[in-house]
């Protein structure tokens, strides 16, 4: 069991079987046994269909097909005739877990959410157990990795387990607006959140580089030879897309980042005034003038655009973005990001923001996602220390720039206190530790693999290793338990260049933070690595790359 990432909330005991049978989980031991069954309660018929394709990369033929009827006491039979263990789904009562997740409701209420499961490894197989479908689904996900991940012998010792999240919104944001990300592609990022008990999928769909998603009511927006943007998800693909993720218990949540990120709204829709700058800033620094909703036609392609991602989207939440808008004054983006709400909770969304959203006011119907203070953006603090940062001279950065960002980003350091003070709630993703497009720490790359290091990590951020991932606590910000929503990992796409780049920078990490978003703290370095160390397998079963970091002893 100690390979199960995330790990059980409770330690797993010995199952009372007079026979210490074991099951025997591969093909690679010396006496095999035969093909695995997969049966489930009536009502799980769905939740067995996807578990069924998630594990075919992990036992290919040795999944038999789906035949009907409930299985024979003592397993079935298996070719040659001899029974074969089965993976049971099933519901009814689980066993207590001592973590218990609290969600929240669109209106903002505090909901219980169930997804507590209870497993058996028994002489038989292994049976899953929970209240809920998406109780047994999270079941099921730790069978597949007991089932791709088995110990030196190929076979499971017979065990009891109990488990539950601590935190109900666990997250991962991709960024199709930067480096597109086919449907497809998107399915696997799925399966692999799924496998890790993420539950969340943001989609950061816009941005400067690309407009992502199909709008019918501004159709210049997705139209190539206008907005620059040669690939997007249409209405349909979507549509797919979010059943393809709700199947997996996986709630996609859009992003259409206003009223900054908008240069290729603008080269969509040409001719929106510039929203009111700070005195000083304009002409100084070079950036894409944000949005002004104060303007009346700005106001109502803006409102168009988020009826349509309102009504294509079947989850509960809708991201307005408002980060970075440089450019704009106080007054008009606080101005900008209540109109925003307003138009999300007119549509029937709940509206969530990153942290700067704040400085518009909070209630407690905000959702604000933390990403930065003046401490995690590694600036130099004098021109002799900028000149020890090549990554940052050939970034372009100068001693008036780095000064610049200083001051942008100095109110950063009381968004946090704005949330807590109006009532709302937290999704932590500390850029120091949760933004992986951060790059690997040269300390822990392969000499094999030291060009896609120094290829892919975001240049102004310093790199890190993977044990500073894992470590992360959430605590650490002195956010009370209650008022934080979740944990969400975030990759965005500045610098990579298709599937295997982002799988790359994903793996191990993801991982780790998997472990702490399902558990709410760090498992300890020793125990989580040797754990991570035999998931490399699991993702080569599924061929998506990963990156080998040194400080990992891979087996």
């Amino acid at each position: 069991m100690n390979a199960v990432i995330p790990a059980p909330a409770l330690p797993a005991t010995a199952a009372p079987t007079h026979t210490r049978t074991r099951v025997r989980a591969d093909a690679r031991g010396p006496a095999a046994a035969g093909p695995w069954h997969l049966r489930s309660d009536p009502g799980l018929a769905q939740v067995e269909e996807t578990v069924r394709a998630l594990l075919e990369p992990h036992l290919g033929a040795r999944l038999l097909p789906a035949t009907g009827g409930e299985p024979a006491a003592g397993g079935e039979p298996a070719a040659g005739g001899e029974p074969g263990p089965v993976l049971r789904l099933t519901l009814g009562e689980a066993p207590p877990s001592p973590r218990r997740a609290v969600g929240v409701a669109p209106d903002g209420t505090p909901v219980p959410v169930d997804e507590s499961y209870g497993l058996t490894v028994g002489p038989d197989g292994i049976t899953c157990r929970a209240r809920t479908a998406v109780g047994v689904f999270r079941a099921a996900t730790t069978a597949l990795q007991l089932l791709a991940l088995p110990g030196p012998d190929g076979e499971l010792e017979p065990r009891h387990l109990s488990d539950a999240p601590h935190y109900a919104w666990r997250g991962l944001l991709v960024d199709p607006a930067r480096c597109f990300i086919d449907p497809d592609d998107l399915r696997r990022i799925i399966d692999l959140a799924a496998l890790y008990k993420i539950n969340v999928l943001h989609l950061h769909l816009t941005d400067n580089e690309g407009w992502r998603i199909e709008s019918p009511s501004v159709p210049s927006l997705t139209a190539p030879h206008r907005s620059g943007t040669e690939a997007f998800y249409s209405a349909e693909e979507y549509a797919a897309l979010q059943e393809y993720a709700a199947r997996r218990y996986v709630t996609v949540v859009p992003e259409i980042n206003l009223p900054g990120h908008c240069a290729a709204l603008r080269a969509a829709v040409p001719g929106l005034p510039d929203a009111p700058a700070p005195e000083g800033v304009a002409g100084r620094f070079t950036y894409v003038p944000p949005l002004d909703l104060a303007d009346r036609r700005t106001r109502t392609m803006v409102r168009e655009v988020l009826a349509d991602v309102c009504a294509t989207t079947a989850g509960p939440f809708v991201h307005i973005g408002g980060d970075e808008a440089v450019g704009i004054t106080d007054e008009s983006f606080a101005a900008a990001v209540r109109e925003l709400r307003a138009l999300a909770r007119g549509f029937g969304k709940r509206p969530v923001g990153w942290q700067e959203t704040s400085r518009a006011g909070v209630t407690d119907q905000d959702l604000a996602q933390y990403w930065v203070d003046p401490g995690m953006m590694d600036l130099p603090a004098t021109a002799d220390d900028l000149a020890e940062r090549p990554d940052l001279l050939a970034a372009g950065f100068t001693p008036e720039l780095v000064a610049a960002m200083r001051r942008f980003f100095a109110p950063s350091a009381d968004d946090l206190q704005r949330v807590l003070a109006g009532g709302g709630r937290v999704i932590l993703s500390p850029q120091s530790h949760l933004y992986l497009d951060r790059g690997y720490a040269a300390a822990v790359v392969p000499p094999e693999r030291a060009a896609d290091a120094a290829r892919l990590g975001f240049p102004s951020y310093l790199p890190r290793d993977v044990r500073h991932t894992a470590g992360w606590d959430p605590a650490a910000h002195g956010v009370p338990d209650d008022r934080i929503a979740g944990v969400e990992a975030t990759l965005f796409g500045e610098v990579l260049q298709g599937i295997d780049d982002l799988t790359t920078m994903l793996l191990p990490r993801l991982a780790s933070v998997a472990e702490t978003a399902w558990s709410g703290r760090p498992a300890t370095w020793e125990t989580h690595r040797a754990a991570l160390a035999r998931h490399g397998r699991l993702w080569q079963q599924r061929r998506l790359a990963y990156f080998p970091a040194t400080d990992v002893p891979w087996r």
